[in-house]
């Protein structure tokens, strides 16, 4: 499993930048060749078969995540502009992990959106009209919105964003990321390379943030040899131990 306490995925450094884009590149010319065998094949499954995947699918919306980190983050700092002492680090301290997961999951779903607009390729319900490979640059039309997958950039930065917390939860996170992305084609809204160029984003995108928060020395310390771990929760720690005494 990947190293989560390493700068960047895949052990990805300055020489190595090149070669992991090209390899993106490759990716997504090797998977545009399934495009529209996976997707037209998916979508012609019976819909008992579909059916599991409509269900888990709606896991990779947004607003789930980011509206109850939002309201979490905002009582926290409202609430360390009356408290003191250690309820005050209590509350800096939920408001830094609540930041983080808001942040975490807004970031690379706002850049995903924004690449959704810059190439506009449209969706499999245009298959029919378009073809799997008509892009309508610069749209903001949702029907030439296809890539990437909004849905598997938030789940696997997700999967990410709480592994950088707590690294025993990212196999758990991760395979539930993969599988929410995979559930977009048989849906009918991704093709394969849509899911793929998700993964990317959503993967980069959390390493961004966590990187960013790091180097401000919020929630992550950056240790001498490079890696980057969670900071303890030391004043949420005294607070629950105060509370069972």
């Amino acid at each position: 499993m990947n190293d989560l306490t390493k700068p960047w995925p895949l052990g990805l450094d300055s020489r190595r930048w090149p070669l992991f884009c090209l390899g993106v590149v490759l990716g997504l010319a090797l998977l545009s060749q399934l495009d529209v065998w996976a997707s037209r094949g998916a979508i012609g499954w019976p819909d008992q078969w579909r059916a599991p995947f409509f269900f888990i699918t709606d896991y990779g919306l947004s607003d789930w995540i980011l509206i109850p980190s939002l309201l979490v983050l905002v009582i926290a700092v409202l609430a360390m502009l009356f408290l003191r002492r250690l309820p005050r680090l209590v509350a800096y301290e939920i408001a830094l992990v609540s930041g983080f997961v808001f942040l975490g999951v807004a970031i690379p779903g706002l850049i995903a959106n924004l690449l959704k607009r810059l190439f506009g390729r449209g969706r499999p319900e245009e298959f029919a009209d378009v073809g799997a490979f008509f892009f309508r640059a610069f749209s903001n039309d949702w029907q030439y919105q296809s890539f990437p997958s909004g849905h598997s950039t938030t789940a696997i930065a997700l999967a990410f964003v709480v592994g950088f917390l707590r690294p025993g939860l990212f196999p758990l996170f991760f395979a539930i990321g993969l599988l929410v992305s995979l559930s977009r084609v048989p849906v009918g809204m991704h093709y394969p390379t849509d899911v793929f160029g998700g993964l990317v984003v959503g993967t980069l995108g959390a390493y961004l943030i966590r990187n960013l928060f790091a180097r401000r020395g919020w929630l992550f310390v950056t240790r001498p040899d490079g890696r980057i771990v969670a900071r303890p929760l030391v004043a949420v720690r005294r607070a629950l131990q105060r509370a069972r005494v």
